[in-house]
């Protein structure tokens, strides 16, 4: 995150670093009152029971065994019983079927039915259905970088119908960078960003520093500063070249009666794209602006696009100021911004979606503060480089950190759910088929048992073609 200004009576949280100066700090909150503990309480508190993929194969499981072994005794006592009016059957069927033999006693011909039944009727495929596709799923993802914790997951992710995106470090890489250097007249660029990465340099501020990593990545040299002075809430100064540079707000410059003159207009402009610009003077003359601004990822607008494709509405959550999110978000082509919303404050938004749109919302993060929106959303999905905290509370985890995978991680639930479906159906037909052609007596123990892996065999190959779903997003 980007560094927030702090001043004598603000509040810090645990683990919060001091980048310039010393400090005094007071602890007013400790053990299961600080923030970290707070974080905690929210994560635990947002967890909820979640339906699993594969209840449904079981409860069917459960009572299909006992149905078979009905049916199975049942075709044994109705062939002892009425093996004469049954026989016609078999001699159709012995016309094609060279196993099927009429004139079998009516105890043979029973046994026969009801073995066949048995052995036709394993419930293999029906318990394959879901592990298998479930297995190679999560085996696409994980070659994809996309971990998915567990099958309840995958279930829950192929409904979403909101994803809610943090913005510092999901949609933006959370690293400020230089992006702007204007110069008035009588000053060029490069002496502009010359003049403000050599004050910078001896700033630790982050702001500073990529400045100062901007002029490096131009090849300019950066003279040495001497007289270097932090000025609290307003900016920097240093003499470069026996010249004092002074770099930060419009306070910094007023306060030296300095005038922006044409550099007011870039500022204001500058500022309304969310960007962080400081002036730059040089003795009793303004001589431009630099601004920086968290980068936003390479593949963040083609993943948002393809979210759009499939149907998903895209939120972005962020603690920033309106003005920035809304500019980010114009960017890359987000439905809805929430701006200047607290740590506490995202549960609540997640559970404003969750009403809108039928719990089925899911929730990107990388930070502690994102931990526990994470649990409270249907599926939390963590960036891989983000905090322990956010991936602990996370279903899913993008191990490389790019927006694209959050597309990947959908598109894969879908074909996988899809994969389960299609293995159950089969499974079923296969048994609603087989079972009464076995309990007629058209169906040798011995045609059952092929019968019967080749319905195995035909589910695990459905699900080995999960292999051939595209999932990458094009860029």
């Amino acid at each position: 995150s980007v560094p927030v200004e702090k001043g004598p009576g603000d509040a810090v949280i645990g683990a919060t670093i001091n980048k310039e100066g010393m400090l005094q700090v007071r602890a007013t909150r400790v053990g299961a009152d600080t923030f970290l503990s707070q974080v905690v309480r929210l994560v635990e508190q947002a967890q909820g029971s979640k339906v699993p993929i594969q209840e449904l194969a079981d409860k069917v499981t459960a009572k299909f065994v006992p149905g078979v072994i009905v049916i199975s005794l049942a075709s044994l006592v109705v062939w002892v019983l009425f093996a004469e009016p049954l026989r016609p059957i078999l001699y159709w069927g012995a016309e094609f079927l060279p196993w099927v033999n009429p004139e079998l006693s009516p105890l043979m011909l029973g046994i026969l039915a009801a073995i066949s039944v048995l052995v036709i009727a394993c419930p293999c495929a029906l318990g394959l259905a879901t592990p298998t596709a479930i297995m190679v799923g999560s085996g696409l993802g994980a070659e994809s970088g996309v971990l998915i914790r567990s099958g309840e997951a995958i279930q829950s992710l192929k409904d979403i119908k909101a994803v809610v995106l943090d913005k510092t470090g999901t949609i933006t890489k959370g690293e400020p960078a230089l992006t702007d250097v204007i110069a008035t007249a009588g000053f060029n660029e490069s002496d502009v960003l010359r003049f403000a990465a050599s004050v910078e340099a001896g700033s630790e501020h982050p702001l500073g520093q990529s400045i100062v990593a901007g002029a490096r990545k131009k090849n300019l040299d950066v003279p040495t500063v001497t007289d270097f002075r932090a000025i609290t809430a307003r900016g920097v100064e240093g003499r470069v070249d026996d010249q004092l540079i002074r770099v930060g707000s419009r306070r910094l410059l007023n306060e030296a009666d300095i005038e922006l003159g044409d550099l007011e207009e870039a500022l204001v402009r500058l500022e309304n794209e969310g960007k962080t610009a400081m002036l730059v003077a040089a003795g009793d003359r303004a001589a431009g602006i630099v601004a920086v601004a968290d980068t936003i990822k390479e593949d963040s607008k083609a993943a948002i696009a393809a979210l759009h494709e499939l149907g998903i509405h895209t939120v972005m959550i962020t603690g920033d100021n309106e003005r920035t999110a809304r500019h980010v978000a114009k960017q890359v082509g987000i439905d809805e911004v929430l701006a200047g919303v607290l740590p506490e404050g995202k549960v609540d938004a997640i559970r404003k979606l969750q009403e809108k749109y039928g719990q089925q919302v899911a929730m990107v993060g990388d930070g502690i503060n994102d931990a526990p929106a994470l649990k409270q959303a249907n599926v939390g999905i963590a960036i891989g480089a983000g905090a322990d905290v956010a991936i602990e509370a996370a279903d899913v985890t993008l191990v490389k950190g790019e927006l694209s995978k959050v597309v990947e991680a959908i598109r894969l639930s879908r074909a996988t759910f899809r994969k389960i479906v299609e293995n159950l159906f089969w499974a079923w037909f296969y048994n609603l088929a087989a079972i009464p052609i076995a309990a007629v007596g058209l169906l040798h123990p011995m045609i059952g048992v092929i019968a019967m892996t080749t319905s195995s065999l035909s589910v695990i190959g459905n699900s080995l073609r999960l292999k051939r779903v595209k999932l990458n997003v094009d860029k």
